[in-house]
């Protein structure tokens, strides 16, 4: 289960360039996001660990970007955690990846809630603001969205005609991811990320989904909350390991 859905969050969050190599996968996006510039160490290989963290190593370091790697409890192989950290590799933002059964939910898109199927420029505008993104960040954030190969979902909740919450919803072979859900620092508190969350789960399993699944920083405390409270359930954490 945790392979799955770790493909699946790699289709729902494209890298610019993807590089396999004897079971893990480099990932590079210039930068922007650890999910989208790390390794992706899924499958069993047969060339030695510090041979192939090396060729990592200078893999990133071409690129001018730090060596990351992107680890469950099942990477490959099993020690590689333990290896990363005797080469100097601190763990860094540890992350709660949560499933939520829909067959017995019951969801509703109410008024304030816009879904599309096609970005605008409204919603990248608005989740750009929201989330403090740089100009630069911004035109990569957008380039990821729009590889994005499986169905999507682009949602927008506005009050007075004024964009305040935005979310992305992503569906392939059952499973609808959620990603970017952010609501305005001055409308938290008020429902409003309970509502957009509803919207796009009830897209979802219009359109065939049996599970949704999330990823959410162990320490977001308010997150949690909500999710718990729609039902979601940890699964699986993961962490990276980052060159020091």
């Amino acid at each position: 289960m945790i392979r799955t859905i770790e493909e699946l969050s790699m289709n729902a969050w494209p890298a610019m360039q993807s590089l396999h190599y004897d079971g893990w996968v480099l990932r590079c996006t210039d930068g922007y996001t650890k999910r989208a510039n790390s390794v992706y160490p899924l499958y069993p290989s047969d060339i030695s660990v510090d041979e192939k963290i090396e060729f990592c190593e200078s893999f990133y370091r071409d690129r001018e970007l730090p060596a990351v790697f992107k680890l469950t409890r099942v990477s490959t192989p099993a020690h590689l955690d333990t290896h990363l950290e005797k080469r100097g590799y601190r763990a860094d933002s540890l992350t709660s990846v949560q499933l939520l059964d829909l067959s017995a939910g019951e969801y509703v898109t109410t008024d304030d809630v816009d879904l599309t199927s096609t970005d605008t420029q409204a919603w990248h505008t608005a989740f750009g603001r929201m989330n403090t993104i740089s100009p630069d960040r911004q035109a990569t954030h957008e380039s990821i969205l729009r590889a994005i190969l499986p169905d999507k979902c682009y949602a927008s909740l506005s009050v007075n005609r004024h964009i305040i919450g935005c979310g992305l919803g992503v569906l392939q072979s059952g499973y609808l991811g959620i990603f970017d859900i952010v609501i305005a620092p001055d409308h938290r508190g008020q429902e409003h990320g309970t509502h957009l969350m509803d919207a796009i789960l009830a897209w979802g399993k219009q359109g065939g989904a049996n599970a949704a699944y999330l990823q959410v920083m162990c320490d977001n405390e308010p997150a949690l909350r909500l999710y718990e409270k729609l039902g979601f359930q940890e699964k699986y954490q993961y962490w990276y390991r980052i060159k020091q």
